[in-house]
């Protein structure tokens, strides 16, 4: 029975959730992308999709100060990430 539950927690652990990023403003520019779709980690959190991006892409030095909208929505980096969700990258707007 336990190596039934181990080889149950390797699968769990391993499961992964495909995501289309849509890039907008300076973003585009610095991963010169309009969008993309990632295959990440089940259980992701927008915060740590931030990470994962700034891997990416280094360019993407202020991606921490960016919002993000999940499925049009503005979320917090204590989201989770679903399968299928769309996450828009949006970085600061300045104005006068």
């Amino acid at each position: 029975m336990l190596w039934g539950i181990l080889v149950l927690n390797v699968y769990i652990c391993r499961k992964k959730v495909e995501l289309k990023v849509l890039y907008f403003g300076v973003s585009r520019d610095q991963t010169n992308k309009d969008e993309e779709d990632l295959v990440l980690m089940e259980n992701l959190t927008a915060g740590e999709l931030k990470k994962r991006l700034m891997e990416m892409y280094p360019n993407l030095e202020d991606v921490q100060s960016f919002a993000l909208a999940v499925n049009e929505s503005y979320a917090d980096d204590e989201v989770i990430l679903k399968e299928g969700d769309t996450v828009a990258i949006i970085p600061p707007v300045s104005g006068g």
